[in-house]
């Protein structure tokens, strides 16, 4: 059998900053938040260069007045995200907000365990930072649907059918 000639993916750093809230429920916060960038990354056409990027675990309160500063929505979110200003360091890309409060109640409605919701938040967030977004229907089925293959790479079901997809095969 000939060997498998091997890919190489942009390299994604990440900070993951706890501040605030109960992330107990993550055995190992920053190896599970690499894991959903990493997924990302190895993307084909994706992420084109290496890349720097902070997820701030926090609470509801500081995530709520975060959405009403910068979005005028005066409510906690489970995710924020915010692309890095003129400035920043050229790898960095931006910094991804969770809201724990919000993110345990959604896994617990949407019966997703936890560690998998927040790899879906994490992913969803970080495609948000290299431009992707759902204001329009297509442009929510491109990134939903590429939502459903990055977790499926992870063993993670479907987030919108809670079915989990077969991982695509390079």
């Amino acid at each position: 059998m000939p060997a498998r000639q091997s890919k190489i993916f942009p390299c994604v750093t990440v900070d993951v900053v706890e501040d605030g809230g109960d992330w107990s429920g993550l055995a190992d916060p920053e190896s599970i938040v690499q894991a959903a960038v990493d997924a990302v990354a190895r993307v084909p056409g994706v992420l084109s260069s290496d890349a720097t990027l902070v997820v701030a675990l926090s609470t509801d309160a500081a995530v709520a007045k975060l959405n009403a500063d910068f979005r005028g929505k005066a409510k906690a979110t489970n995710v924020l995200s915010f692309p890095a200003g003129k400035g920043a360091a050229p790898d960095f890309i931006g910094d991804i907000i969770l809201a724990a409060e919000t993110v345990q109640r959604e896994a617990v409605e949407q019966s997703t365990p936890f560690t998998h919701h927040v790899q879906h938040l994490v992913v969803h967030g970080f495609l948000h930072l290299i431009g992707y977004d759902h204001e329009t229907a297509g442009d929510a089925e491109r990134m939903e649907a590429l939502e459903i293959e990055i977790l499926a790479s992870l063993d993670i079901a479907n987030p919108y059918t809670g079915e989990l997809q077969p991982a695509q095969q390079e």
